[in-house]
C-alpha cells in the first residue's frame, strides 16, 4: 500500500506529466508488442510495459520469474524497435521541461 496518496492538484498534475509526458507508442518489429517509450537523453530511455505487451513479448515470457517480481531487463527486439523510432523521428530525443 502507498504511504503517500498526492491529492493536491499541482503534484497530480505532476505525477501526470512524469508518467505520461511525451511517450509514444512503439511497436515491436518483431513480436508487435506495443509499449509507450521516450527517450531523455541518448542513454535514458523510459518504457511502460502494459500486461498486454508483457503476454506478447517472446523475450519477456522466457523470463518469467517464479517469485512474482518482474524482469528489469530490456528486450532487445523491443530496444531496436525504440531504436528505429529514433532514427525515423518518431520518438524524439532530450527532455522538455523536465520531462
Amino acid at each position: 500500500m502507498a504511504s503517500f496518496v498526492p491529492r493536491d492538484p499541482a503534484t497530480l498534475e505532476e505525477q501526470r506529466l512524469y508518467t505520461s509526458a511525451r511517450m509514444v507508442e512503439v511497436e515491436c518489429l518483431d513480436c508487435l508488442a506495443r509499449v509507450r517509450a521516450k527517450k531523455n537523453s541518448e542513454h535514458h530511455t523510459s518504457i511502460q510495459w502494459s500486461a498486454e505487451a508483457r503476454k506478447a513479448c517472446p523475450e519477456l515470457c522466457r523470463r518469467t520469474r517464479t517469485d512474482g517480481r518482474d524482469s528489469h531487463q530490456a528486450c532487445p527486439r523491443m530496444t531496436a524497435s525504440i531504436d528505429a523510432a529514433v532514427r525515423s523521428g518518431e520518438i524524439p530525443v532530450g527532455a522538455e521541461d523536465g520531462y
